[in-house]
């Protein structure tokens, strides 16, 4: 038995021993001491949204709970079909059995959360107690070692919801994953099937990882969850992050390792990353904004690519095969584009909606496969992803939230074809824009707005002007604006850090930090709309 000391313990072992400086997201902070349950891919947080969202016949979450309620998997009626030796690869493959189980126990693991339906809570359970009971054995050729990984991860998360429910043995649940997933993903992630290590492509490294860093959640195991995270950021096979995406192209794109092969597997591996990337936002570590958002830069590659338009490709060079024979691929592979994988929806809400960043070709997947389903409803490999993103994953926008790293112009909204730009070295309203790029302000919070040449909009004695940074705290702080709903949607009011009565307003064309007032023409004048 793992005492509260002990896992407050191991979890800062965990944080620490991976290397780097942690960003605790505000949802996990209050939680930070120790592993926080539920605590993978869904928080108590996260149901508490869905299920008001859904009670209130809210968009888009109503259409992916009907997405969800009228998958055949999600019926509280489910009977599980248990293997003490589950095979994946070779003779006598029957891993299908076990990925429909699973879909069908995560389904039903939701609806009892989301709807309080104990009918699913028992479906849920008696999956999970059926298997945990029965299965001894993962095996077959290589591909055991995908089965372990891929199950592994998804096999977790259902038991973390389902943590604590009468009736489920969670005990002799962890004890079957550990038992029986675990050392296979050990075994991987140290000896790659005794292979060259650059022999397996990214996503065998991703859903180990994931498998790892949910049985460590699960079990409360800080060793697990820093043997993750460490991999994920310094691993040697290719899902650690720097060989997963191992090329930065112009316009924020990060080729992905496999992209030369297919743009399946392409999908399917940013799916993991999503996955890896989620769970641990939810235990405090932030892999996401890891090596300055690597991973947005290699999901908006290939969804860029997949959504019909061209991308850049570098050659990829690698050894293959036990004898280490050199490889290379010259083009990205038009093979499986298009692909529908359900992952979108969790990338979007989390760079978009979460932290506020412009990520236009994961927002256009996210938005093109609106409301995701799940098991069964995707050609290809069906059950590689839990989906029902658009259900679980969806946040509200808060109001006045700006797109960071994005280049806007600003607009005023109530004189039309007029836009920010500079007279004088003073802000003034022509038809001539300036490009800004919005970048966390200055100060330490808000937005700061820096123009091409690198001067900011900033103000002084009142006036809006442009400068460049002198690098007091004095400029950092009249550099700095906090962001509110405007007068209209989609428009926002900055009010300035060091005067928080006082907001950026426009009279006679010429832009003002002026005091608020309570009327409408003055919410009008001091309204912008920030336009690609």
């Amino acid at each position: 038995m793992i005492t509260q000391t002990s896992r407050r313990s191991l979890l800062k072992a965990a944080l620490i021993g991976a290397g780097a400086a942690v960003v605790l997201p505000p949802a996990a902070r209050s939680e930070a001491a120790g592993f926080r349950h539920p605590g993978l891919l869904h928080t108590q947080a996260d149901f508490d949204r869905m299920a008001a969202q859904v009670n209130a016949g809210a968009q888009p979450w109503k259409a992916g709970w009907d997405k969800l309620v009228a998958n055949g998997r999600s019926r509280s009626t489910w009977t599980p079909r248990p293997l003490a030796t589950v095979i994946r690869g070779g003779t006598g493959q029957n891993v299908g059995q076990m990925c429909v189980d699973v879909a069908a126990a995560y389904q039903n693991a939701l609806r009892w959360k989301i709807s309080g339906d104990k009918a699913h809570g028992d479906a849920a359970t008696r999956i999970l107690n059926a298997w945990s009971g029965t299965l001894r054995t993962l095996t077959g050729n290589a591909d055991r070692f995908l089965a372990a990984g891929i199950q592994g991860w998804q096999w977790a998360n259902v038991a973390e919801i389902m943590r604590g429910y009468p009736g489920f043995d969670f005990q002799r649940f962890a004890s079957m994953l550990v038992k029986v997933f675990y050392p296979l993903n050990e075994q991987f992630l140290t000896k790659h099937n005794d292979a060259c290590l650059s022999n397996y492509w990214a996503n065998w490294d991703l859903c180990t990882i994931a498998s790892v860093l949910a049985i460590g959640v699960l079990t409360d195991d800080g060793a697990k969850v820093s043997r993750a995270v460490e991999y994920f950021k310094h691993g040697a096979g290719n899902g650690s992050i720097m060989r997963a995406v191992p090329f930065l192209h112009p316009g924020g794109l990060g080729q992905w390792q496999e992209s030369g092969r297919d743009q399946g597997h392409s999908s399917l591996g940013v799916g993991l990353m999503g996955v890896i990337c989620e769970m641990a936002w939810n235990q405090g570590v932030d892999l996401y904004g890891y090596a300055d958002n690597r991973f947005m830069k290699g999901a908006e590659y290939v969804a860029k690519y997949s959504l019909g338009h061209d991308v850049p490709f570098t050659t990829y060079k690698w050894e293959n095969g036990r004898n280490c024979a050199p490889q290379q691929q010259t083009t990205i592979s038009a093979a499986g584009r298009g692909m529908n994988d359900p992952v979108w929806a969790l990338l979007y809400n989390h760079y978009v909606v979460r932290r506020g960043l412009d990520a236009p070709h994961i927002s256009a997947y996210a938005e093109r496969l609106a409301p995701e389903g799940g098991g069964g409803d995707y050609g290809g490999s069906k059950y590689d992803h839990l989906g029902f993103g658009t259900l679980t994953f969806t946040r509200n926008r808060p109001a006045g939230a700006l797109p960071i790293g994005a280049v806007r112009t600003l607009r005023p909204v109530n004189l039309t074809g007029a836009s920010v730009g500079e007279r004088d070295g003073l802000g003034h309203l022509d038809s001539t824009a300036i490009a800004f790029t919005i970048v966390p302000g200055l100060a330490g919070e808000g937005y700061s707005f820096v123009g091409p040449d690198g001067r900011y909009l900033r103000h002084k004695n009142y006036r809006i002007r442009f400068d460049a940074p002198d690098g007091t705290d004095l400029f950092k702080r009249d550099a700095t604006f906090r962001a509110a709903a405007g007068s209209t949607s989609g428009s926002v009011t900055l009010e300035s850090v060091n005067y928080p009565d006082r907001v950026v307003r426009h009279r006679h064309r010429q832009l003002w930090l002026d005091r608020r007032q309570d009327t409408a023409a003055f919410r009008a004048d001091s309204s912008f709309t920030a336009v690609p």
